[in-house]
């Protein structure tokens, strides 16, 4: 039996549901509401310490960390791969894969609080405001997400998260240029992975940073046509949500053309 404890919203929790749903996997949701803090429920902490989603139970094993979910899965249900069949393709993929947890995936935090968390925590009172940030375990990140809150697009990362981004996209654009998918001809972890962030970019109103790539827009394209995406990724985003972030993040859009000009 599998199990998921998983947000709506959250990119890494996406990534999971690709996957289960692109395998065709039997799951049982267990929804974490992290908005409302019951991530640091003390049942929750035994399975995940991190106070992070997601999380997956296996017939009672758990795993966490959603790369180490994804490559598990591809494991242990090997019909419908997601992985090259050669080392070194493998190795390309993981490339990408680790690209995403070691820097995109704070980037995409900083854009995401700058142009729409932090609204909705300003909207706190100053103590909630500060336990909200206390609850943030790691203690760099819970810097950063107070400047986030308090500076948004000020904040002195955010123009270099938008660099980054601008330069994934890039980096995206010439490896399509190779192939269909990202690592070949092949549907793998690769483009699982990317898929939540390029679509966070789209709901915050930005897809305008790819419009001279048509590569990247060709690939998004095929991703949105799969078969996964809505139920894994669509489906889960409440619409009024999605209104205010897309409104939120296309008012902006003038601060992110010119952070790329001077990019």
């Amino acid at each position: 039996m599998l199990e998921l404890y998983h947000h709506s919203t959250s990119v890494c929790a996406a990534k999971v549901r690709l996957v289960l749903h692109e395998k065709q996997l039997e799951w049982k949701g267990n929804f974490v509401d992290i908005l409302k803090g019951e991530q640091f429920d003390p049942a929750y902490l035994k399975l995940n310490p991190k106070a992070v989603v997601p999380t997956l139970i296996h017939d009672g094993k758990v795993i966490r960390e959603s790369t180490v979910i994804d490559e598990y899965l591809d494991e242990a249900f090997p019909a419908r791969p997601l992985r090259p069949d050669d080392a070194f393709g493998r190795a390309q993929m993981r490339l990408w894969t680790k690209l995403v947890d070691e820097s995109l995936h704070i980037c995409c935090a900083a854009i995401t609080f700058a142009l729409f968390h932090r609204h909705t925590v300003l909207k706190m009172a100053p103590a909630e405001i500060e336990t909200y940030l206390q609850n943030t375990r790691d203690p760099v990140f819970r810097q950063r997400k107070r400047v986030w809150v308090h500076k948004g697009l000020e904040a002195p990362d955010v123009k270099d998260a938008i660099k980054f981004h601008d330069k994934l996209l890039t980096d995206m654009e010439t490896a399509l240029g190779e192939s269909r998918w990202l690592c070949g001809d092949q549907y793998t972890l690769a483009d699982v992975s990317l898929t939540p962030y390029v679509n966070r970019l789209e709901m915050l109103g930005l897809a305008a940073m790819w419009r001279d790539r048509p590569r990247v827009t060709e690939w998004f394209a095929r991703i949105k046509a799969r078969t996964n995406f809505q139920p894994a990724v669509i489906e889960w985003i409440p619409p009024q949500m999605a209104s205010v972030m897309k409104a939120n993040g296309s008012a902006q859009w003038p601060f992110f053309e010119q952070s790329l000009k001077a990019a």
